[in-house]
């Protein structure tokens, strides 16, 4: 679950950037402002026509908007479908069936996050821990975690599992029409890592399943999923910054190749204090240069 209060340096340093880029903006646009006190109709028209154009992205970044989109879209149809199969086998007290499928259901979900987190109480409905939000108010994911790995019954838990899969098909249905632009994006990616800084590095996201790495490795492939789609431009402006973020995206992979088993990850209480480290450093060495998107890029 994204908490905005907790953002990394490289997040403040983002926000920082984006801010004096529209602070700038601003500036310059009330500078040639021309002094007329009552311009006509047709002309108020003209400046909003104008200011309409100049906020739009170019056309090679709404492709890459475009390009996001449709992977988003691809993700959440996904995430319906895997969502179905974890809810049935909780209804069905398939235990052991539910446990499997949770991690990678929930994998889904965390690629594409920041969009959720953008549709008002989405993420909160399917993602919210124990304490995050009022007892009465709890349910979703963690929910049926809780019960599967700490209560080890679900025989009561047929209305949050049905509730959950309503909340996944509605967020489908509201990922299509999402508003996305640039710096949605480039926030989106840095927010990706700070999830992983501040809740799958310290083992607190899964709780009672010890299933972070999954969740670790979603943020992750979510956050580089939105640099592949602005390559291109990052790119164009400054080659030497795109080499740097491929070349830590590919460290944080190395790093967390060992840690594969199958087609998922080993839990994640099997890891040492130096390995957890190890990947934290990873994790810290890509987000600083990803954060440079924003003034590279624009939008």
């Amino acid at each position: 679950m994204i908490q905005k209060w907790s953002y990394p340096l490289a997040a403040v340093v983002l926000g920082s950037a984006l801010l004096a880029a529209c602070g700038n903006a601003q500036t310059q646009t009330e500078e040639k402002k021309p002094e007329t006190t009552q311009p006509d109709k047709p002309a108020a028209a003209d400046q909003s026509a104008t200011a309409s154009t100049a906020s739009a992205p170019s056309p090679e970044l709404q492709a890459s908007i475009d390009q996001y989109r449709k992977w988003v879209v691809d993700q959440t149809d996904q995430f319906v479908k895997a969502t179905e199969s974890f809810t049935t086998a909780v209804k069905a007290g398939d235990m052991e069936k539910a446990k499997k499928e949770y991690a990678p259901a929930r994998a889904y979900f965390e690629k594409i996050e920041p969009i959720a987190e953008s549709l008002g109480d989405f993420d909160p409905w399917i993602d919210a821990r124990e304490g995050d939000v009022p007892d009465n108010e709890w349910r979703g994911y963690h929910k049926l975690e809780k019960a599967l790995w700490e209560t080890k019954s679900v025989a009561d838990q047929g209305k949050v599992a049905d509730q959950l899969l309503q909340d996944v098909k509605q967020l489908r249905v509201k990922v299509e029409s999402v508003e996305i632009d640039v710096p949605m994006l480039v926030t989106g990616a840095v927010e990706l890592l700070n999830e992983v800084s501040t809740s799958k590095v310290t083992g607190e996201e899964e709780r009672y399943s010890h299933t972070d790495l999954y969740d670790f490795a979603a943020n992750v492939e979510g956050a580089h999923e939105i640099y592949k789609v602005l390559k291109p431009a990052v790119t164009a402006k400054d080659s030497a910054l795109a080499n740097e973020i491929e070349a830590r995206f590919a460290d944080l992979d190395k790093a967390l190749a060992p840690y594969r088993k199958g087609d998922g990850y080993v839990l994640y209480t099997e890891l040492k204090p130096d390995q957890v480290k190890k990947l934290s450093q990873s994790l810290d060495a890509l987000a600083e240069p990803l954060s440079k998107m924003g003034t590279i890029v624009g939008g």
